[in-house]
């Protein structure tokens, strides 16, 4: 039998690609012809041109998002250049469509320059409604998002640090519940610092997690170690770590209530877990292969465990998150997309399930939960118009 990955290569030479464009108007007859071209085109153009902001009324933009990487930092594969992730950016697109019902344009870029990357992004920016960031490697991705959302009046999003973020910590609401612990006094280990494990800490602090433990590829963080960081770990270090602890990965561990990780696998082992507090809950992503597997950490004794594999219980799965958040920052014209719309969309998925439906291996709703999008995009637009960010 054919691998997965087998398949998926047939699959791709079949469909030459998973997206395409479709018409919306018809063009049957020579009246079709002149309203969407010539002469009638040259209207909405007039109307806009008097009105820039009539595009979102007479285009696709107030429904479009460009999907724009630089191919360093794509899934387990690395930097493998903006050809080789086209599949990728396509199957973003597809996911957009599928679960938000936005469209996606892939655009993959060659160059890794972040000031050309900037530029380039400003210059497209009046054809699309909002930009998904993708496979960006940290902390480049963190200076070409803050640089995009600083310059552009549309919403833009760098998934992998953010949508895995909003998952887990959706999850972790849930699971608190679960094992009757409050957020404030919880203790939390992070194992990974860069893109999407400084999107987590941030989220983790706007939630109300006072004491976070991260680690990097060197060690504990701290302040007392700027001088070594990038600016991505300096800023962290003024979150984390607030005793300024000098301990080892294994040691962290002693006493911690969750543990999350976003790094690499196998790199915690059944003794770590076991040293938890008691209904210890363990999000471990590394992808493909997570810190830890599922049924280790539960033989382990932790009582609610996710990762990013869909063949365990709570997959933490960025499509929970993004197609809703967008439909929602599009829905509402929203400026931006801000740190309020992000914990809104956290607090959207997790509401889905009941308290009473709640158990160790459901925290975290399936990705087919027909639901998700649209309650994402309900809190996402309710935190958009709280923090006045909005254009209707």
């Amino acid at each position: 039998m054919s691998t997965v990955y087998e398949k998926a290569l047939e699959k791709h030479k079949e469909w030459q690609g998973k997206i395409g464009t479709h018409l919306k108007s018809p063009i049957n007859s020579r009246e079709d012809l002149n309203l969407a071209y010539t002469p009638g085109v040259a209207q909405p153009c007039i109307e806009i041109n008097k009105n820039k902001a009539d595009v979102y009324k007479y285009t696709w933009k107030g429904n479009t998002v460009a999907v724009i990487t630089d191919g360093t930092a794509v899934l387990g594969l690395g930097d493998i250049g903006p050809e080789a992730s086209l599949p990728v950016m396509e199957g973003k697109c597809a996911l957009l469509k599928r679960f938000g019902d936005v469209d996606g344009i892939p655009i993959a870029l060659d160059t890794k320059d972040p000031k050309e990357i900037i530029q380039i992004c400003k210059a497209l920016a009046p054809g699309f409604g909002g930009f998904n960031l993708e496979d960006i490697s940290a902390p480049r991705c963190v200076e070409i998002e803050r640089a995009l959302i600083e310059a552009l009046d549309i919403p833009v999003f760098h998934d992998d640090q953010h949508g895995t973020a909003i998952v887990v910590t959706a999850g972790l609401i849930n699971a608190l519940k679960l094992v009757n612990k409050k957020v404030e006094d919880i203790r939390v280990v992070v194992s990974g610092a860069g893109a999407a494990g400084s999107s987590i800490i941030r989220m983790l602090d706007k939630l109300g997690v006072k004491d976070i433990l991260a680690f990097n590829i060197n060690g504990i963080i701290t302040k007392a170690d700027n001088d070594k960081y990038d600016f991505l770990t300096k800023e962290l270090s003024e979150i984390v770590n607030k005793e300024q602890k000098r301990m080892t990965f294994k040691e962290a561990f002693v006493g911690a209530d969750v543990f999350i990780g976003v790094s690499a696998p196998r790199i915690v082992s059944k003794d770590m877990v076991k040293s938890m507090n008691h209904d210890a809950i363990v999000f471990s992503m590394a992808n493909p292969e997570p810190e830890i597997s599922y049924q280790d950490a539960k033989d382990a004794g932790a009582r609610v465990v996710g990762t990013g594999r869909s063949d365990s219980p709570n997959q933490v799965n960025n499509v929970l998150a993004f197609p809703g958040l967008f439909r929602g920052a599009l829905d509402c014209r929203a400026t931006k997309i801000n740190e309020e719309m992000k914990l809104g969309a956290a607090i959207g998925i997790a509401k889905l399930i009941e308290t009473h439906e709640l158990n160790d291996e459901y925290v975290i709703p399936s990705a087919f939960d027909e639901r998700v999008a649209k309650t994402v995009a309900e809190e996402v637009i309710k935190a958009a118009h709280q923090t006045g960010v909005i254009r209707k």
